[in-house]
Protein backbone atom coordinates (compact mmCIF):
# COMPACT_ATOMS: atom_id res chain seq x y z
CA UNK A 1 0.00 0.00 0.00
CA UNK A 2 1.15 3.48 -0.83
CA UNK A 3 0.91 5.94 1.75
CA UNK A 4 1.80 9.74 0.91
CA UNK A 5 2.47 12.26 3.39
CA UNK A 6 3.08 15.97 4.10
CA UNK A 7 2.17 16.04 7.41
CA UNK A 8 3.58 15.39 11.02
CA UNK A 9 0.55 13.88 12.60
CA UNK A 10 -1.95 11.78 11.23
CA UNK A 11 -5.04 10.44 12.22
CA UNK A 12 -6.61 13.38 13.91
CA UNK A 13 -9.65 13.91 10.93
CA UNK A 14 -11.42 16.80 13.19
CA UNK A 15 -9.53 19.76 14.51
CA UNK A 16 -11.68 21.80 16.95
CA UNK A 17 -11.09 25.49 17.31
CA UNK A 18 -11.35 26.15 21.57
CA UNK A 19 -12.17 29.07 23.35
CA UNK A 20 -9.44 30.47 26.02
CA UNK A 21 -11.39 28.41 28.70
CA UNK A 22 -10.24 27.01 32.19
CA UNK A 23 -13.99 25.15 33.37
CA UNK A 24 -13.68 21.63 33.84
CA UNK A 25 -14.99 19.53 30.42
CA UNK A 26 -17.03 16.41 31.49
CA UNK A 27 -17.42 13.17 28.92
CA UNK A 28 -19.71 14.54 26.19
CA UNK A 29 -18.37 18.18 25.97
CA UNK A 30 -16.41 18.90 22.97
CA UNK A 31 -13.46 19.83 25.16
CA UNK A 32 -13.07 16.09 25.95
CA UNK A 33 -11.32 14.05 24.14
CA UNK A 34 -13.09 11.01 25.40
CA UNK A 35 -16.48 12.15 23.44
CA UNK A 36 -15.41 10.61 20.21
CA UNK A 37 -14.59 7.50 19.12
CA UNK A 38 -11.76 8.65 17.13
CA UNK A 39 -8.91 10.91 17.56
CA UNK A 40 -9.52 14.70 17.08
CA UNK A 41 -6.90 17.81 17.43
CA UNK A 42 -7.68 20.60 19.89
CA UNK A 43 -6.17 24.30 19.03
CA UNK A 44 -6.88 26.79 21.63
CA UNK A 45 -7.63 30.66 19.89
CA UNK A 46 -5.59 32.65 23.40
CA UNK A 47 -7.51 35.57 24.06
CA UNK A 48 -11.04 34.15 23.07
CA UNK A 49 -12.72 34.19 26.38
CA UNK A 50 -16.60 33.60 26.66
CA UNK A 51 -17.41 36.94 27.29
CA UNK A 52 -16.34 38.04 23.74
CA UNK A 53 -18.11 35.50 21.98
CA UNK A 54 -21.40 36.17 23.51
CA UNK A 55 -23.67 39.16 22.33
CA UNK A 56 -25.36 40.56 19.23
CA UNK A 57 -22.02 39.51 17.27
CA UNK A 58 -18.47 37.98 18.90
CA UNK A 59 -16.00 40.36 18.95
CA UNK A 60 -14.79 40.74 15.26
CA UNK A 61 -11.13 41.12 16.53
CA UNK A 62 -10.98 37.87 17.41
CA UNK A 63 -11.67 37.16 13.48
CA UNK A 64 -7.73 36.95 12.49
CA UNK A 65 -6.55 34.65 15.57
CA UNK A 66 -9.34 32.15 14.39
CA UNK A 67 -8.34 32.09 10.88
CA UNK A 68 -5.06 31.60 11.89
CA UNK A 69 -5.75 28.78 13.96
CA UNK A 70 -7.94 27.17 11.35
CA UNK A 71 -5.22 27.76 8.57
CA UNK A 72 -2.76 26.14 11.54
CA UNK A 73 -5.19 23.38 11.85
CA UNK A 74 -5.43 22.65 8.03
CA UNK A 75 -1.65 22.45 8.02
CA UNK A 76 -1.41 19.95 10.69
CA UNK A 77 -3.33 17.28 8.40
CA UNK A 78 -6.86 17.81 9.39
CA UNK A 79 -9.86 16.95 6.85
CA UNK A 80 -12.76 19.38 9.03
CA UNK A 81 -12.43 22.49 11.23
CA UNK A 82 -15.26 23.25 13.77
CA UNK A 83 -15.14 25.38 16.82
CA UNK A 84 -16.13 24.71 20.92
CA UNK A 85 -18.64 27.33 20.85
CA UNK A 86 -22.21 27.74 18.92
CA UNK A 87 -22.14 31.58 19.04
CA UNK A 88 -19.10 32.12 16.61
CA UNK A 89 -22.09 31.00 14.03
CA UNK A 90 -21.24 35.03 12.46
CA UNK A 91 -17.98 33.59 12.11
CA UNK A 92 -19.05 31.34 9.43
CA UNK A 93 -18.27 32.60 6.35
CA UNK A 94 -14.83 34.20 6.90
CA UNK A 95 -13.32 31.00 8.39
CA UNK A 96 -14.54 29.02 5.86
CA UNK A 97 -13.27 31.04 2.97
CA UNK A 98 -9.81 31.39 4.66
CA UNK A 99 -9.00 27.55 4.26
CA UNK A 100 -9.87 24.45 1.89
CA UNK A 101 -11.37 22.13 3.61
CA UNK A 102 -15.05 21.90 5.19
CA UNK A 103 -15.64 23.98 8.18
CA UNK A 104 -18.62 24.16 10.85
CA UNK A 105 -18.58 27.02 13.33
CA UNK A 106 -21.59 26.24 14.85
CA UNK A 107 -24.26 22.94 15.68
CA UNK A 108 -26.51 25.83 13.94
CA UNK A 109 -25.68 24.90 11.00
CA UNK A 110 -28.02 21.76 10.88
CA UNK A 111 -30.94 23.73 11.93
CA UNK A 112 -32.40 23.45 8.07
CA UNK A 113 -32.09 19.49 7.97
CA UNK A 114 -34.05 19.26 11.04
CA UNK A 115 -36.54 21.61 9.41
CA UNK A 116 -36.87 19.61 6.59
CA UNK A 117 -37.36 16.20 8.07
CA UNK A 118 -40.07 17.22 10.38
CA UNK A 119 -43.66 17.68 9.52
CA UNK A 120 -44.90 20.77 8.55
CA UNK A 121 -45.37 23.39 11.37
CA UNK A 122 -43.25 21.82 13.93
CA UNK A 123 -40.92 24.09 15.68
CA UNK A 124 -37.08 23.60 16.67
CA UNK A 125 -36.43 24.37 20.41
CA UNK A 126 -32.98 26.00 20.27
CA UNK A 127 -31.16 25.64 23.77
CA UNK A 128 -28.88 27.94 24.63
CA UNK A 129 -27.36 29.36 27.93
CA UNK A 130 -28.39 33.16 27.58
CA UNK A 131 -31.75 33.73 25.53
CA UNK A 132 -31.15 37.09 24.81
CA UNK A 133 -27.61 36.99 23.71
CA UNK A 134 -29.17 35.19 20.38
CA UNK A 135 -30.92 36.31 17.53
CA UNK A 136 -31.66 35.51 14.04
CA UNK A 137 -28.60 37.27 13.45
CA UNK A 138 -26.66 33.52 14.93
CA UNK A 139 -28.48 32.14 12.42
CA UNK A 140 -27.95 33.86 9.37
CA UNK A 141 -24.50 33.49 9.82
CA UNK A 142 -25.13 29.89 9.26
CA UNK A 143 -27.35 30.29 6.23
CA UNK A 144 -30.93 30.32 7.73
CA UNK A 145 -33.78 32.14 9.78
CA UNK A 146 -36.40 32.47 11.67
CA UNK A 147 -38.37 33.64 9.18
CA UNK A 148 -38.44 30.50 7.29
CA UNK A 149 -37.35 28.17 9.61
CA UNK A 150 -40.32 28.25 12.75
CA UNK A 151 -37.56 28.44 15.96
CA UNK A 152 -37.76 29.18 19.65
CA UNK A 153 -34.95 30.28 21.71
CA UNK A 154 -35.08 29.06 25.06
CA UNK A 155 -32.47 29.98 27.45
CA UNK A 156 -31.02 29.24 31.11
CA UNK A 157 -33.15 30.81 33.55
CA UNK A 158 -31.17 34.11 35.15
CA UNK A 159 -29.76 32.53 38.51
CA UNK A 160 -28.84 29.18 36.75
CA UNK A 161 -25.47 28.28 37.80
CA UNK A 162 -25.09 26.39 34.21
CA UNK A 163 -23.98 30.03 32.85
CA UNK A 164 -22.12 30.53 35.79
CA UNK A 165 -20.22 27.93 34.81
CA UNK A 166 -19.42 28.39 31.51
CA UNK A 167 -20.02 31.89 30.92
CA UNK A 168 -18.25 33.01 34.18
CA UNK A 169 -15.49 30.67 33.92
CA UNK A 170 -15.49 28.77 37.27
CA UNK A 171 -12.57 25.99 37.52
CA UNK A 172 -15.12 23.65 39.16
CA UNK A 173 -19.03 22.11 38.39
CA UNK A 174 -21.32 19.59 39.80
CA UNK A 175 -22.37 17.36 36.90
CA UNK A 176 -26.03 17.23 38.97
CA UNK A 177 -27.02 20.35 39.24
CA UNK A 178 -26.36 21.33 35.85
CA UNK A 179 -28.40 17.89 34.71
CA UNK A 180 -31.04 19.23 36.83
CA UNK A 181 -31.06 22.81 35.07
CA UNK A 182 -31.14 21.21 31.81
CA UNK A 183 -34.50 19.14 32.44
CA UNK A 184 -35.86 22.16 34.13
CA UNK A 185 -35.00 23.95 30.87
CA UNK A 186 -36.43 20.83 28.75
CA UNK A 187 -39.35 21.23 30.47
CA UNK A 188 -40.09 24.76 30.33
CA UNK A 189 -39.44 24.29 26.38
CA UNK A 190 -41.83 21.70 25.94
CA UNK A 191 -45.00 23.41 28.38
CA UNK A 192 -44.54 26.77 26.28
CA UNK A 193 -43.52 25.50 22.77
CA UNK A 194 -47.05 25.26 21.31
CA UNK A 195 -45.62 22.61 18.73
CA UNK A 196 -42.13 20.72 19.39
CA UNK A 197 -40.72 18.86 16.85
CA UNK A 198 -36.62 18.54 17.73
CA UNK A 199 -34.10 20.41 20.05
CA UNK A 200 -31.21 21.86 18.67
CA UNK A 201 -28.11 22.87 21.40
CA UNK A 202 -26.33 25.99 20.69
CA UNK A 203 -24.22 25.39 23.75
CA UNK A 204 -21.44 22.81 23.34
CA UNK A 205 -21.46 22.16 26.99
CA UNK A 206 -24.70 21.21 26.82
CA UNK A 207 -23.81 18.04 25.10
CA UNK A 208 -23.21 15.83 28.22
CA UNK A 209 -26.38 16.25 28.81
CA UNK A 210 -28.53 15.54 25.48
CA UNK A 211 -29.29 11.67 26.37
CA UNK A 212 -31.17 13.21 29.69
CA UNK A 213 -32.89 15.62 27.38
CA UNK A 214 -34.22 13.60 24.91
CA UNK A 215 -35.50 11.22 27.25
CA UNK A 216 -37.31 13.89 29.13
CA UNK A 217 -38.68 15.37 25.78
CA UNK A 218 -39.14 12.72 23.91
CA UNK A 219 -38.18 14.63 20.89
CA UNK A 220 -34.74 14.23 19.20
CA UNK A 221 -32.05 15.97 20.03
CA UNK A 222 -29.01 17.69 17.97
CA UNK A 223 -26.21 19.29 18.86
CA UNK A 224 -22.32 19.62 17.92
CA UNK A 225 -21.09 16.27 18.44
CA UNK A 226 -24.32 15.04 16.17
CA UNK A 227 -22.84 17.30 13.20
CA UNK A 228 -18.87 16.07 14.12
CA UNK A 229 -19.63 12.55 14.08
CA UNK A 230 -21.36 12.52 10.59
CA UNK A 231 -18.73 14.30 9.03
CA UNK A 232 -16.60 11.45 10.39
CA UNK A 233 -18.60 9.12 9.05
CA UNK A 234 -18.82 11.12 5.71
CA UNK A 235 -14.83 11.14 5.68
CA UNK A 236 -14.51 7.75 6.92
CA UNK A 237 -17.36 5.53 5.35
CA UNK A 238 -18.31 2.34 6.20
CA UNK A 239 -17.01 -0.40 4.12
CA UNK A 240 -19.49 -3.07 2.93
CA UNK A 241 -17.81 -5.22 0.39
Amino acid sequence: MLMKGGFTNYGQDIGILMLDTVFPRPPGDIGNACSYDFPVRYKTVKGAFAKRIMGDHPDAALIAPFIEAARELEAEGVKAITTSCGFLAPFQKQIAAAVDIPVFTSALLQAPLIHAMLPPGKIIGVFTERAHHMNDRHFQGVGWSMETIPTQIQGMKPDAQFPATYIGGRTELDTDILKDEMLAMTREFMETCPNPGAILFECTNMCPFTSFVAEESGLPVFDINTLINTFYRAANPRRYL
